[in-house]
Parts: structure tokens; sequence; C-alpha cells
């Protein structure tokens, strides 16, 4: 296939690729049901018999399954003997503890096939050069799958790593890449180093970001407060991505930045609300996930955790499968301050717009009426009370709410940040089950 066409099945009529779909469904089932310890019995209890499951409308007559499932009964998702796998990985832990992925010669091949497309989709080409500043290591899947990827494109790639903004410039310039694989609030740090150091960032061969982690739009598709500073400063284009372990795929923007691409060769979706049942097109749902073509640790309506809008409409680069709009949050981290509902990224947005916010942990806890309560702690470079109300103003004037403030100096608040996986820095700190107080 041409790097500059765009994958059949993603240009395919509508009914096409559902038609390919509850093709790999009925495959998917028949193989889950006879080697996962996990869905064998769950589908067995229940009383599903997937023989009847003839399409991808008919998911509703299964169960869901919740990360805690995947934390309680971990192994007996596994579904190849310990002599097939070859790569083990866990996820990050950000709602619970992690849990343990397991990769086959199979699923690595289909990990780099599912970057490939997505870089693709990013405007990748053979001969580009990626720059990957996030971690390879540490049993991190995302940092694996854009060095697959990156390969199978042809393509270059230098593993700097995450942080060391000195040894991230001294790459692009011996380097030079064209695109780098970053989160984006570190893009502002590499931006404060060249500045402080006379580097004139826009005339490198840096050309795009291929960015993970953090939303840069909004739900309307413009940029959030973040991807405005990013582009104030260094005018290169941005493109968002939104992928996980558990699903093994990603959901990439192409260059119109109107939402994450669906590979429906790779991943059955479905968007449902609180009783499990799928929302209407234009209202917000928890995305929920069905693998396809995976061997090692396969997932049936997997529920994510993560809310968001979907589009079924063409794209202007000729895809017509479903795009997914920016992740609005997380669903057991929705904050209940002072009569507003509220997720930790809008904090986020705000925070990085800040000059002078070094790092930040935003803190939720419940006080003594038993309702939410919010802190948010801040490494900042000025830290009197004049900055103080200008952070208050500024989630005063976004969010039409005002949280404590608390200044802590960099070690402190590095202690804070460190999860004890240590692979991405902690953001957001959910102590409302301490006893009703804080800690």
């Amino acid at each position: 296939m041409s790097e500059k066409l765009i994958p059949k099945i993603e240009a395919a009529s509508k009914s096409e690729i559902c038609n390919l779909q509850n093709k790999l469904l009925k495959k998917n089932l028949n193989y889950i049901n006879t080697h996962s310890k996990f869905y064998k019995k769950l589908l067995k209890k229940q009383g599903v018999n997937i023989d009847k499951i003839k399409n991808v409308e008919d998911l509703q007559h299964i169960p869901v399954t919740t990360k805690d499932d995947l934390q309680q009964y971990n192994k007996d998702f596994i579904c190849v003997p310990e002599r097939k796998i070859i790569d083990y990985v866990t996820t990050s832990g950000t709602l619970g503890d992690p849990v343990t992925f397991v990769l086959t010669d199979n699923d690595l091949e289909r990990l780099a096939y599912n970057e490939y497309i997505s870089f693709l989709c990013a405007g990748g080409k053979s001969g580009d050069i990626y720059q990957l500043m996030t971690t390879i290591d540490r049993r991190f899947m995302a940092g694996l799958a854009y060095f697959l990827g990156a390969r199978k494109l042809g393509a270059g790639i230098v593993r700097v790593g995450n942080g060391n903004p000195e040894l991230q410039w001294d790459t692009i310039q011996r380097v030079s890449p064209t695109s780098l694989i970053v989160v984006p609030s570190f893009i502002l740090k590499v931006i404060e180093y060249a500045e402080a150091h006379n580097i004139d960032f826009n005339s490198t061969t840096v050309k795009s970001a291929v960015c993970i982690g953090e939303p840069l739009r909004n739900a309307d598709f413009s940029l959030s407060l973040l991807g405005q500073r990013i582009k104030e400063k260094w005018d290169i284009k941005l493109f968002s991505t939104y992928a996980s372990t558990e699903m093994g795929t990603a959901f990439t923007e192409c260059e119109h930045g109107v939402g994450g691409h669906h590979h429906p060769e790779l991943i059955i979706v479905e968007f449902l609300d609180d009783n499990n049942n799928p929302v209407h097109k234009d209202d917000l749902g928890e995305l929920t996930i069905t693998t396809l073509g995976v061997e090692g640790m396969p997932l049936l309506r997997f529920k994510t955790g993560d809310l968001c809008y979907h589009h079924s409409e063409v794209c202007a680069c000729g895809r017509n499968t479903m795009r997914l709009g920016p992740i609005i949050g997380r669903k057991k981290q929705m904050i209940k301050f002072k009569g507003t509902t509220l997720y930790p990224t809008a904090f986020y947005d705000i925070l990085n717009n800040i000059e002078g916010v070094n790092a930040y942990v935003v803190e939720v806890f419940t006080n003594s009426i038993g309702t939410d309560e919010l802190t948010v702690h801040i490494d900042a470079r000025f830290n009197n009370l004049k900055f103080e109300k200008k952070i208050k103003d500024n989630f005063r004037a976004k969010l039409r709410v005002t949280p404590d403030i608390s200044f802590k100096d960099s070690a402190t608040l590095k202690i804070l940040q460190d999860a004890e996986n240590g692979r991405k820095p902690r953001l957001f700190i959910d102590n409302r089950n301490n006893n009703g107080t804080k800690p």
C-alpha cells in the first residue's frame, strides 16, 4: 500500500465497514469463548449464546467488563500459553492498581500496524525522523508502539525518552528530526529552555508533534489553552491522539483536526450511558471497546472510564470512519465542586496556560460536611499573594469556581507527582475515600 493512500477500509462505505466489523466480531467471539478463562465463565454464567450474536448491535446482550475485573482476575484474561508471550506491559494505574498485559508476536505486529496507519493519518511518511520524548522502558506500551510503527513506516526514530530539555535540544540539533512524539505540556518546557538559551526553535527541522496523554482540543475541536499557547510560541502542526494499553489501538487526528480516526479493523467502539445503554449520537458517552485481532489478552465490551463525544460525518481527508472527540474526563474523576461539575482536565488546561507555573497537582478530598473540596498544589516561579490572586482569577473566569492554592517547593511537588510506577507525573490525587477528612 502506498504511504500516501488511506487504508482501503477507512475510505469504504458505512455498510462495508459494518460488514467487516460483524465478520471480525464473530471470529473474535469464537476465539475468546475458546481461550479466555474469564470470558468463558462470564458468558456461561450470564447464559449468553455467542451463536446468537450476529452483529455489533447484538453486543448489548453481553455484560460489560470493567477495570475492576481486570485487576481482580488479571491472569484469567490471558488466552495463550506462556511460551507464546513475547512482551509484558502494564497499564499506568491512573484509576487504580496497574494491570499486566501480555503480547504475542502477532500482537506486536498488530501494534506496529496500528501505529503505522496512525502515523499516516498524522501526515507521516518514510524518510521522516521522529524524536521519541516518551519512555520506551518501564513496561510502557506507548513508546514501544511508536517505535514499531515508525519502523514499519520506514521512518527514523531517535529514542531520547521523557524529560531533560537540554538533551532534547542537543538531539534536535544533532539529528534534525521532522516530528516529535511528546506529551504536549512538555513542549512548553522545551520552548522555555530554548528561550532561556537563545535557541531559534522556529528555524529547526521540526515541523509537527504527535501528542500523547493530554487533550489538545476542546469539544468543538478548537485548540485548548494548552494548544493555543504552544502554537503562539512554536508554529508546528499539532496532532492529538488517544490510546490506552487496554485497546492496543490509537485514535489519531488527521490534518483537519476534527477528531481521532477509528481503525475499524482493529477495534469495535460503543458509547454507553450509566446503565450501559448506547447514547444518542449527540450525547456524551463512556467509551467502551472490543478489541479485534488480539491474541494475548482480548477484551470484550471493556468500559474505559473515559467520557467523550463521537462524530460520524465523512472527514475532509476522505476517511469515512467514526471520529472520537476529545476526552472530556474520566468518569471516576468527576468532581462536584460548589454546585459545578468538573473534570481535572479543565484545571490542567488553565494551569498550563499560566506563565510562572512550573508544575502542579490537583487534589480532591471530602470535607467535614461530605462534599468535594479542592486544593491545587503548585510549584511556581512566584510565591506571593499577587500571583495567587492571578491564578484564582483565571479559575474564576474560566470555571466560575476558585480552589484553594497551596504553593510547594519543587522537591515537595515532585514527591506529590511521583506515581508508584514512576512512568509519568501524577497530576490528580483523589483522596475522597479517606474517611471524609483531608489527609
